[in-house]
């Protein structure tokens, strides 16, 4: 029986083999009559008649050999298969049933161009000029937050058309994605959230093995949760980076013939192969099966064919044997389409280079050019095994550093429809004047800052008695090494407000994964306001972290500073004593100086006053700056038992306690100078008892001076410019308070 088939086998291998060489050697012979060596690309041909004509002959002599060949597989393939061999015969591409059997000569001719995964001659989308591109994308939690960025910035950097993403979020990656993109501010880009909650009953009846959890399950659901006019879509996983652009990819919508409705590349692990270690038995699948890190989703016809119902009888049907899920919803759609083979529009394999160990990933490129889509499917990430994981590693790290105000261009002839926040910001750019002295201040007010709240994983459980206080700062990247202290000396919550750029918002991140201290502390709240424009908006980058307290009370420090050990505990005892939940109060922490890089931390009030008289610690500024917490009256504070009330002054900015809707700094203020003083003047206008408390300090750590103090320093224009914003800010708080703010103006009249 083996003898008769192996000669055939080897007669079709022969004729296969000879069909293509005649092919070449005629195309070579007609080419060389013609003037022309087949050597030289297509690319350069002399005149574009020239190239039309030459293009329509090589494609009528292409579709006649790719015809025959693809007879010949077919007769191979069967063969194979009487004999138990797999269905692709080694050909990476499910060759035999990829051309789609019931077809023209255009499906023939699509199926011969989807198996060459390298052209010689960049062909253009055939996308509209402006047409709109839907993409979705299931996304849970602060880390695929993270990830989902990088994506976005791939996906932004080389489009040409507008776009619209769809994502399906549960509450924490809303709340940060949303905020993102609303701060972001990117032209022609669209985005809305479908909350992930009320698609849990649809999948969590199916056990899931994978580390994704439901989340794993919810493309599924996308013809349910996406509006019921979307037609197509583009689905991705959050761990996929773009290295073209993805209108190519939405491109080959229009290649599908009219039964299909998915578009996927095969798997190019042997996963469904079921051959990975003893009784692996993995969910049917044709072929190889496929991944579905990258989908095409016809929607319109997935709802015309009834998908949530022959999805639903699928996995019921296989989960009667197989149990649950290994790859969660990936399982489904290989059982799906095991079954409905005709459905599915094969992808080249360079749409979906699945970067996991031991993969077939090489075969699908030759050169750079070759590369659209990479696709970081194993659970070590970065780290997976492939001879060209470096390269694949720095494309990745281009686009995680990348500067994303960058991608904040319009679209050449594509105008994108003005938002109200844009219009009001174009409004009161167009109000500013130039050639006034102070121009760069007032243009930086009106800036809008990306903002990524919860950059690292989050959690905090509110306390039962309405007295928990969150400790509020910001910090750059010069003062990253006062974190780990802070959480030393403060147990409490903590929103940080970090101002840095793309590259540093990744060195802070590996900095918090690599440390101990940060890594054990969830219930510090980071977030990233990126750079942009060349002042320090320190007012803005605060009233972020206010904004994101999740307690009834905030205390509003600088980073620079260590609380005493213990105060949050004394704080919230603070709160109940003095009724701060009936009364407007700020209660005054305070702040002393060392300036010894290294200091023995005093451990109680006694200590810190032995420290106080000896030298090694001195009251907050007093040798350059008295004023600025003199109102704290420390000579009092050394024999206070119990808290007192001390009035505003001039110039006073104490660290202190309050409410958590209290007011916000004034974001006029940017840079060194007034940025505290404005805030508290604030307070005392809205009648804020200031009191301090008795047993309560903080200590400023020595640093280097920074850039903004500098400039304050050496620059006239500098300061004429913030003299200027006080009075303005005077101004307003006239108009604001009437009367009871001539105070403010009299007293820096008289300093």
């Amino acid at each position: 029986m083996h003898l008769p088939f192996r000669g055939r086998l080897k007669l079709l291998v022969a004729s296969l083999t000879a069909v293509i060489l005649l092919t070449w050697l005629y195309l070579l012979a007609g080419n060389l009559e013609n003037g022309r060596s087949l050597l030289l690309s297509p690319c350069l041909s002399e005149t574009p008649e020239a190239r039309v004509l030459e293009r329509a002959v090589l494609e009528s002599r292409v579709r006649e050999m790719e015809e025959e060949n693809r007879q010949i597989r077919l007769q191979l393939n069967q063969l194979q298969g009487t004999a138990g061999q797999p269905a692709d015969g080694g050909n990476y591409g499910n060759a035999a049933w990829g051309a789609s059997a019931d077809t023209g000569p255009e499906d023939v001719e699509n199926t011969a161009e989807e198996r060459a995964n390298h052209t010689e001659c960049p062909r253009s989308p055939t996308v509209l000029k402006c047409e709109l591109i839907h993409v979705a994308c299931v996304c849970a939690g602060h880390n695929a937050s993270r990830d989902v960025v990088t994506l976005v910035k791939s996906i932004l950097f080389h489009r040409r058309n507008p776009l619209h993403f769809h994502f399906i979020t549960d509450a924490v990656a809303n709340q940060i994605l949303s905020s993102l993109f609303q701060s972001w501010m990117v032209p022609s880009v669209q985005v809305s959230f479908y909350d992930a909650d009320e698609l849990k009953s649809e999948v969590s009846w199916i056990p899931n093995k994978h580390y994704s959890g439901i989340y794993g399950l919810m493309k599924l659901t996308l013809t349910k949760a996406l509006p019921s006019d979307l037609t197509k879509v583009i689905v991705l996983d959050t761990d996929i980076t773009f290295a073209t652009d993805i209108a190519e990819l939405w491109a080959i919508f229009r290649k599908f013939t009219d039964k299909q409705v998915i578009g996927l590349v095969e798997n190019q692990s042997d996963w469904y192969l079921g051959n990975l270690w003893k009784n692996h038995k993995p969910w049917p699948a044709l072929g190889r099966g496929f991944n579905t890190g990258v989908i095409l989703l016809y929607l319109e016809r997935l709802r015309r064919i009834g998908w949530e119902q022959m999805w639903r009888l699928t996995a019921e049907r296989e989960l009667m044997s197989m149990l649950s899920t290994s790859l969660a919803d990936q399982d489904i759609f290989n059982a799906f389409i095991k079954q409905n083979p005709v459905l599915v529009h094969q992808l080249p394999c360079f749409w979906n280079v699945q970067l996991s160990d031991h993969t077939r990933s090489e075969q699908c490129y030759t050169e750079v050019s070759d590369l659209k889509v990479i696709h970081w499917n194993s659970p070590k990430k970065l780290r997976v095994k492939n001879k060209h994981v470096e390269f694949f590693r720095n494309l990745y790290l281009t686009f995680l550093e990348y500067d994303g105000n960058l991608l904040r261009r319009e679209l050449f002839g594509c105008p994108s429809q003005a938002t109200s926040e844009s219009v009001r910001l174009q409004g009161a750019l167009e109000e500013l004047d130039e050639d006034d002295q102070c121009y760069d201040f007032r243009r930086e007010r009106i800036t809008v800052h990306r903002v990524h709240l919860y950059f690292l994983q989050y959690e905090y459980t509110p306390a039962g008695d309405d007295t928990d206080v969150t400790l509020v700062a910001q910090l750059s990247m010069d003062r990253l090494q006062m974190l780990e202290a802070i959480c030393k000396h403060w147990e409490g919550p903590i929103s940080l407000s970090l101002y840095m750029s793309d590259a540093e918002a990744q060195q802070f991140l590996r900095y918090a994964q690599a440390s101990e201290v940060l890594k054990n502390r969830k219930n510090v709240g980071y977030h990233i306001v990126y750079k942009e424009g060349q002042f320090y908006p320190v007012n803005l980058v605060r009233n972020v972290a206010l904004r994101n307290a999740n307690t009834p009370y905030v205390f509003l420090a600088d980073v620079d500073f260590l609380p005493m050990y213990g105060l949050y505990d004394y704080l919230r005892k603070s709160v109940v004593q003095l009724d701060m939940a009936n009364t407007k109060k700020a209660l005054v922490v305070p702040a002393f100086e060392t300036l010894r890089y290294r200091l023995s931390f005093p451990k109680s009030k006694a200590e810190l006053l032995s420290m106080l008289d000896m030298g090694t610690l001195y009251t907050f500024r007093y040798h350059v700056w008295t004023k600025g917490h003199a109102p704290t009256n420390y000579a009092k504070w050394r024999t206070a038992t119990t808290p007192y009330k001390v009035e505003w002054e001039a110039d006073f900015e104490p660290y202190v306690v309050v409410k958590r809707d209290c007011p916000e700094y004034d974001q006029r203020f940017v840079g060194f100078g007034w940025n505290k003083v404005s805030h508290i003047m604030e307070l005392d206008a809205q009648e804020y008892d200031l009191m301090v408390l008795p047993n309560a300090f903080m200590i400023h750590m020595p640093h280097a001076p920074s850039f903004d103090i500098s400039k304050f320093r050496s620059s006239p224009g500098y300061r004429y410019c913030l003299q200027t914003l006080k009075e303005e800010f005077h101004q307003d708080l006239s108009r604001k308070y009437g009367a009871a703010a001539l105070k403010y103006l009299t007293a820096q009249r008289n300093i």
